[in-house]
């Protein structure tokens, strides 16, 4: 039978001007056309052929030799060709570009930009193309805890974090404890495994070990307070989402901060905000 989406090896069953007709060995009932340009050079009848099989600018089922970028089933990284009123449309190595509609965004993407996606049979039985890939990343990495890997960010979650694709292909999440915004989707990442869960999915961080993090978070929060003018206006009892929105890192990871900075004798809590002390403080990055 035919399939869409696949690339299948196909019998020549009849010629005629405009190409050939192709058909499976078991079904020559069910032939698709390969127009002329693309027909092999001196091609005969019961000759085989190995063709991709989609559906062309009239939506009608037809056969290529061309090799597109992506089959059913796979994840690829595509670029977008052109944005119209029912979605993006995508370069995939084919003469008509693959839909990716707006409901199978998980975000907004622009002409030029370039997206994972997997391709997909629709309830019309036409070929698109969805961003939202989670299920169709592998889990079978061969990283380890504390191993670093770079990967694209492709959708956020307020309730479980940022999902990241490692190498475009294993299935890895900065869990929501761990992410203050510091990503965003689409972004490309380097992040370091933090744990390699029993189904084979990877948990990330794009932050130090916390001793070395430490450090990197001081500095940070004394140069918030210079944007301040000298004074944050909330301490280390804020909301979570106001540290977040604020300082780009979690609570837990404010207040190990606040602490060295208290210890070191650089900070000073009120009960409203967090203020320079009077002495020197020495900026490394001076």
């Amino acid at each position: 039978m035919l399939e869409l989406g696949k690339k299948q090896k196909l019998t020549v069953i009849k010629k005629v001007d405009f190409g050939v007709y192709l058909a499976a060995e078991e079904n020559k009932d069910e032939k698709v056309l390969l127009p002329r340009r693309q027909v092999p050079e001196g091609a005969e009848y019961g000759d085989e052929i190995e063709v991709f099989i989609y559906r062309d600018s009239k939506d009608r089922i037809i056969a290529t030799t061309a090799e597109p970028f992506i089959t059913i089933g796979e994840i690829a990284v595509l670029r977008v060709a052109q944005t119209g009123k029912i979605g993006a449309f995508l370069d995939w190595g084919l003469e008509k570009d693959l839909l990716l509609p707006f409901r199978e965004q998980t975000y907004l993407v622009q002409e030029g930009d370039e997206c994972l996606v997997a391709l997909y049979l629709d309830k019309s039985s036409r070929l698109s193309s969805t961003m939202k890939v989670y299920h169709y990343l592998r889990t079978d990495s061969p990283y380890q805890k504390d191993d670093m890997v770079t990967g694209l960010v492709y959708e956020i979650s307020r309730q479980f974090g940022a999902f990241v694709a490692v190498d475009n292909q294993y299935s890895a999440l900065i869990p929501a404890k761990e992410f203050a915004g510091e990503v965003n989707a689409g972004d490309r990442i380097r992040a370091r495994v933090t744990a390699v869960k029993e189904d084979g999915k990877l948990n990330l961080s794009v932050r130090e070990k916390a001793y070395m993090q430490i450090e990197v978070d001081a500095q940070t929060i004394l140069d918030v307070i210079d944007e301040f003018s000298g004074a944050l206006p909330f301490n280390d009892k804020a909301n979570p989402e106001v540290i977040k929105r604020e300082m780009k890192m979690t609570k837990n990871a404010f207040k190990r901060a606040v602490g060295r900075l208290l210890k070191e004798g650089k900070i000073e809590i009120t009960d409203t905000s967090i203020r320079k002390t009077a002495g020197p403080v020495q900026n490394r990055h001076e």
